[in-house]
């Protein structure tokens, strides 16, 4: 399918709306380069799932966090166990225990690479 997350046959749909849902969200608000780590097989990663995407400004980040928030809300009935970094908007972390959304301005998303700390997850890129 088009536009959905391949999960690992193990994941149940549950996951897989979580994880689409924070897509959507992203994309209603035009996050830039989003990507799904896959830490499944990983045996000290802290979650499941990673979501990354930046915006380019503090508003852009924002609203985007707001936006996954929202939409997975609406979706899933899903809260995030725990927000972070939404006084600043540098990097918004939202918590859904087996998926973590990272929202970041693109100079602290280059700063902190996520994506070269987790090398041996599985990565894949979701299409604008």
């Amino acid at each position: 399918m088009k536009g959905q997350i391949k999960l690992a046959q193990k994941q149940n749909a549950t996951a897989q709306q979580l994880l689409d849902s924070v897509v959507e969200g992203m994309k209603e608000k035009k996050a830039k380069n989003i990507v799904v780590l896959d830490m499944l097989n990983l045996k000290s990663a802290p979650a499941d799932y990673f979501v990354i995407c930046h915006g380019e400004s503090d508003k852009q980040v924002e609203a985007i966090a707001r936006s996954v928030d929202e939409v997975v809300k609406k979706n899933t009935g899903e809260d995030a166990l725990h927000i972070e970094g939404q006084d600043n908007a540098e990097w918004i972390l939202l918590d859904y225990f087996n998926v973590v959304v990272h929202v970041f301005q693109q100079e602290k998303r280059n700063f902190f690479d996520i994506e070269g700390l987790w090398g041996d997850a599985r990565i894949q890129n979701i299409e604008d």
